[in-house]
């Protein structure tokens, strides 16, 4: 067994402890090679489980977040998902794993073709992504059965909501208003009655930022 094996069987043994029951996550986390994502010398805390910096000022997300939010979803392989903040690609690279076709929109077109590069290498092939207005989702795509946003909004995107499917499921980052910088990671369900939320536990993210990025 080499290092980098042994480093993401810890992992996965240390996500089973922190209460990640899932299996079909937990292999779907296991089978995605999440060194690919990092650059440079972050690379070797690839299996550590904090996140890490990427490019355009951005994160990848802790191993731990990026379970327990895809925990949450409930991804059926029949579904389609909308990711709101490709970054690495690392989340649609897990989420891929597990549902129909994922659906992801950056801001940042430097960070979307490194991604792209990546599935490609990996023969994801039922990833398609775009750049754009992520708050804005993917109205021509709608509507998803699931929606997951990887940065944080003032307030649950009412846009974004409405391209839920009736019975679908949202988990996003929430800004706890008056706090300082604190969030909440937070879970919308679309019923026929209206808007069930479920407040989940405390984050960190960056934040959700209108518009499409100007990259020099």
């Amino acid at each position: 067994m080499d290092e980098i094996e042994h480093e993401k069987i810890e992992l996965i043994m240390g996500l089973r402890k922190q209460g990640i029951r899932d299996k079909r996550v937990l292999s779907a986390v296991e089978r995605v090679p999440r060194e690919k994502f990092i650059a440079g010398t972050f690379r070797k805390q690839a299996y550590e489980d904090h996140a890490l910096p990427i490019e355009c000022g951005q994160t990848i997300s802790q191993p731990y977040i990026v379970a327990y939010m895809t925990e949450q979803l409930q991804v059926g392989e029949r579904m389609k998902v909308l990711e709101v903040g490709t970054g690495s690609g690392y989340q649609a690279a897990v989420l891929a794993r597990l549902c129909r076709r994922v659906y992801t929109v950056e801001r940042y077109r430097t960070l979307l073709n490194d991604a792209l590069k990546r599935f490609e290498d990996l023969r994801l092939t039922n990833i398609t992504a775009r750049v754009g207005d992520g708050g804005k989702g993917w109205p021509e795509q709608a509507p998803f059965d699931r929606i997951i946003v990887t940065a944080a909004a003032p307030s649950v995107p009412q846009i974004l909501v409405d391209q839920l499917k009736e019975g679908g499921l949202m988990v996003v980052p929430v800004a706890i208003s008056g706090s300082r910088g604190e969030q909440k990671l937070v879970r919308i369900e679309r019923t026929g009655e209206g808007v069930k939320r479920e407040e989940l536990l405390p984050v960190r993210f960056v934040p959700l930022v209108e518009g499409v990025a100007k990259e020099s």
